[in-house]
């Protein structure tokens, strides 16, 4: 019997010993041993001979070899022990433990290679290869009976982390090798059976366990058919009838699943069965093409594409979801995570699916587990993890067993350690039964707001430098389950006062919550007390707490309260007018500090530039041309201010120009065009207009709009129709250039100053693809120290930088390739202002984790045959140097430009004979055979004399050049 079943089924090399010696005809093993020991010692006699007579010889060069051994030898124990010092510093370092386990797998040690292959499957989930390699090492070292159910405990270990086909396989195959033993046929059907139902489903893998389990079942029909010639008994025939009908089974499953190759299992099924494919099972095999055939292009997709393959496994996921059938729902969900371990997106959608759907205890409970071994970091998995045990009634000590070891995670974030408390506090809250006073589980609770309240303290604010916990949300929940549930207030103001003493009491907002909880489950002498300590103590809304308290005085309190109210509320309310009015008159004496200083650079300036005048007066030999770009400039120096005042001076300055009222600089020509003159008017139209608003002006009702494409069009009513919502607006004034194009920055006026607030909260908005800066509007002049914006210099870990995106590439587009790798809440294409692309993008996801798993997987990857970088956005740090304003020289920023005598022509040719032609010398050196002069920084020359202003040359001193080359 045994000998047939090891003829038919196909065993792996690993197990054929096992299956040989518990299963071999005794005869014919015990011949082919001796023929087998026989030749064995044949060979290694000769095999002594041979190594006598190379002894001598090779002598010298094994001592070599054995010398290089023990030196790697060396390298590699020292490079273990290196490994496990680290590993006892830092137990989580998942590279190392792979490290350590080749080189103890190199060296062949044993027995410290189970102890390290155990340590890492304690802390993390192993991989299809990890597990193959150990479970075929322990399968060689059990060689006896006995040691085969440890190996079993092994193999059931491996199924459990990750749905693998290739582990299943070779676990049945290995429990083929036991079927001797009472049972074992039995306990191969049931392996069998676990591994069709995990794996069976799976397309392209499924059908190789399909086929080794109708194989085994074959091997089995083989040891129950009577010899030929001889009737079966009744009894044979029962159980070759049974036999025959489990294979005709199993080929009825397997042709009901879509699985690839199916038409070869048809073709078998119909070469076996005698009486032909039942039409049921010709129904499910169409019904299964079909399916199939739906699937295909999706399994083509996985074919070709390159690891992790995120994306064609959650567009096949989304197909599957939609045909609604939740085993293949679970396998297409298993085969992902096969691939894509990492990526808490995916676990969160698998758990929350089986929730939702499946609802078997069993089955959530463990990809609960799973998910959070693969993602320990990712807070979300821990906090549904718990909720799960909670709702399928898990035992207490198992959910705080499991809170603890949230705890030792390494979340990421400060929050993070707060969400979790609440979610274990909730958990606690509800075992709770509060119609009783005193309970062990409502101690139970109360002890674990204590704890968490020291925990955020202490391990978080440490590690993190912040509770994570400013507002104090869990002292507030505290407090209001003291009040509500467990009708003790004492316990609950003294809560409250905590909170107030950890920076909260200058909040209105935080008054309040406490006022409305006596409110709710006090009395009105603290209602009183709250709100009176409220307007000692709110900064941030002082008027509003006045107004609550003395609404509460109308509705509740004397003549007497409400004088006291009226007294304490004109009080505060003075003190804040009083500080105020200091706050502007800082403002203001720090405005006009900045107004004389600015005046005393301007007289400065006018100093040095009449001294340069009267230095250019008396420097004679300088060509006319050089005279005419100097005069150029002043004129342009003196006319551009003008030409930026009101409409009234600019048209006088165009008419006493044109009139000859005073000198034109050399080659001015009054342009006569009438095109351009008509530009003109609508720019001085335009600037009458503007000054019009100007009158109107009120910084207090306005908003300042920037960073808006320069190509937008009808800026006015858009933004009308933009910001109409915040409130009445009274006039939009755009900034535009002298010819009347638009800047891409302005102000919106409102009727009221409430309105500012509303249009505040528009900052960032998007306005035709530009994010539009919303910003209050201050004078600078007034108070330079304001700053408009508050550039992030510091690591946005929750939003990517992308670089070397095609220029046609959209939004749209950006964020169908990101969509697979998290939940995007923004994206943001960098363009001109001219609204041109620049080929960069930011993408803002919902946490840091979905981010750093989006670099991973987008970095390098091509996008219409651009090789796009992709990295956590870090802005650099913005030079204080170089922000307007500073008082850096514009020296250090670009180098002067040198020109020769000649000025700035338009072409810049030297008209100069090349022969003749030197390089100009820095200042101070000699140049074109003059001497810059030395005295030139005190009087300042120095940048004349590096624009090549020089002596003249006579044509003696020409003729002694030309005579020295």
């Amino acid at each position: 019997m045994a000998c047939h079943i090891l003829d038919l089924v196909i065993v792996s090399p690993c197990y054929q010993a096992d299956s040989i010696s518990n299963m071999a005809a005794p005869s014919n093993a015990e011949q082919t041993q001796l023929q087998d020991m026989e030749e064995e010692e044949a060979e290694m006699e000769e095999r002594d001979m041979e190594s006598d007579e190379e002894e001598g010889m090779g002598l010298e060069n094994s001592e070599d070899e054995e010398d290089d051994s023990s030196e790697d030898d060396k390298e590699n124990e020292a490079e273990i022990q290196r490994l496990e010092e680290q590993l006892s510093i830092n137990a989580f370092d998942y590279n190392c433990h792979v490290d350590l386990i080749k080189l103890l797998k190199q060296e062949g040690e044993l027995l410290r290679l189970r102890k390290a292959r155990q340590k890492m499957s304690e802390l993390f989930p192993l991989t299809e290869e990890i597990w193959l390699d150990w479970l075929k090492d322990e399968i060689r070292l059990s060689e006896e009976d006995s040691n085969r159910e440890k190996v079993y405990e092994l193999f059931e270990r491996a199924v459990k982390d990750y749905i693998c086909p290739e582990i299943w396989l070779e676990y049945a195959q290995y429990s083929i090798g036991g079927m001797g033993s009472p049972g074992g046929i039995d306990k191969v059907r049931s392996i069998f059976e676990r591994a069709v139902t995990a794996v069976g489903l799976h397309m392209t893998k499924g059908q190789m366990l399909w086929e080794a389990y109708r194989e085994f079942e074959n091997a089995v029909l083989s040891t129950v058919q009577p010899p030929p010639g001889r009737i079966p008994s009744r009894e044979e025939q029962e159980r070759l009838s049974t036999q025959l009908e489990r294979i005709h089974t199993l080929f009825r499953r397997q042709l009901a699943i879509p699985l690839m190759d199916m038409e070869t299992t048809y073709a078998e099924y119909e070469e076996w069965s005698e009486k032909g494919v039942p039409d049921t099972v010709i129904h499910l095999y169409r019904k299964a093409l079909q399916q199939n055939e739906k699937c295909k292009s999706y399994e083509e997709a996985l074919l070709v594409a390159e690891p992790p393959k995120l994306a064609e496994y959650q567009a096949y996921i989304d197909f599957e979801l939609k045909e609604g059938d939740p085993a293949r729902v679970q396998i297409m969900f298993e085969r992902a995570l096969a691939e894509n371990c990492l990526v808490p997106d995916m676990w969160t959608k698998y758990t929350t699916y089986l929730d939702r759907q499946l609802k078997i205890k069993d089955l959530v409970l463990s990809t609960h587990e799973r998910a959070v071994r693969n993602c320990p970091w990712t807070m979300s998995l821990w906090k549904s993890y718990l909720q799960a045990l909670e709702r399928h009634g898990a035992d207490h000590q198992i959910v705080s067993d499991v809170f603890e070891k949230a705890l030792n995670a390494g979340f990421i974030q400060a929050t993070d350690y707060v969400e979790i408390w609440q979610a274990f506090l909730d958990y606690l809250r509800r075992r709770v039964d509060f119609s009783k006073e005193s309970s062990k589980e409502l101690e139970e609770l109360r002890a674990a707001f204590a704890r968490s309240i020291e925990y955020l303290k202490q391990d978080v604010e440490e590690r993190f430098g912040e509770s994570g916990d400013p507002s104090c949300v869990i002292m507030q929940i505290w407090a209001r389950i003291e009040a509500h549930h467990c009708k003790n207030m004492q316990k609950a103001r003294e809560l409250w006062d905590n909170i107030m003493t950890k920076g909260n009491a200058k909040y209105a907002n935080m008054w309040l919550e406490y006022y409305n909880l006596e409110r709710a489950y006090g009395d009105m002498a603290h209602c009183r007390k709250a709100l009176h300590r409220a307007v000692q103590c709110t900064s941030d809304y002082p008027e509003h707490v006045c107004e609550v308290l003395l609404t509460f005085e109308r509705v509740e309190g004397t003549l007497e309260d409400w004088d006291t109210a009226v007294q304490k509320t004109e009080t505060r309310l003075n003190r804040i007018n009083e500080q105020r009015a200091k706050a502007a008159e800082k403002e203001t004496n720090m405005a006009r500090q900045e107004e004389e200083k600015m005046e005393q650079r301007r007289k400065a300036k006018a100093e040095k530039k009449n001294q340069k005048k009267g230095q250019r007066a008396t420097r004679g030999g300088e060509k006319r041309k050089a005279e005419q770009d100097d005069y150029q400039e002043d004129w342009n120096e003196e006319s551009a201010p003008k030409r930026q005042k009101g409409n009234g001076d600019n048209t006088e300055e165009y008419m006493e120009t044109e009139t000859g009222g005073r000198n034109a600089p050399p080659g001015y020509k009054p342009t006569q065009d009438g095109a351009k003159n008509a530009q003109q008017g609508a720019v001085a139209a335009a600037q009458r207009q503007n000054d019009d608003k100007l009158e109107l002006r009120d910084d207090s009702c306005s908003v300042f709009i920037s960073n808006l494409a320069y190509t937008l069009e009808d800026p006015e009513p858009k933004l009308k129709t933009l910001f109409e919502s915040c409130g009445p607006i009274r006039q939009v004034r755009l900034v535009t250039s002298n010819r009347g194009n638009f800047k891409g920055y302005g102000y919106v006026q409102f009727e009221s100053v409430v309105s500012v607030a509303e249009a505040l909260k528009m900052d960032r908005k998007e306005l035709e693809g530009r994010p539009m800066f919303v910003s209050p509007c201050v004078d600078k002049n007034k108070n330079p120290e304001f700053k408009v914006f508050k550039y992030n210099t510091s690591m946005e870990k929750h939003k990517i930088f992308i670089s070397g995106l095609p220029f046609s590439c959209t939004k749209e587009q950006l964020e169908e390739i990101c969509k697979n790798h998290g939940t995007i809440k923004d994206v943001r294409l960098v363009t001109y202002r001219s609204g041109k692309p620049k080929g960069l993008a930011y993408v803002e996801f919902a946490d840091e984790t979905q981010a750093s798993q989006a670099v991973l997987k987008l970095d390098g990857i091509d996008v219409e045959g651009n090789k796009i970088t992709v990295a956590i956005s870090n802005p650099p740090r913005r030079n204080p140097m170089d922000k307007p304003g500073s008082s850096r020289p514009m020296g250090d920023i670009m180098p002067h430009q040198v020109y020769g005598s000649r000025g700035r022509g338009r072409t810049q040719l030297s008209l100069l004979p090349r022969s003749l032609h030197r390089q100009t010398a820095p200042p101070g050196k000699v140049e074109n055979g003059t001497t810059a002069e030395r005295e030139a920084p005190s009087t300042g020359s120095a940048a004349a004399n590096a624009a090549g202003e020089s002596r003249s040359l006579s044509n003696s001193d020409f003729a002694k050049m030309l005579l020295n080359k």
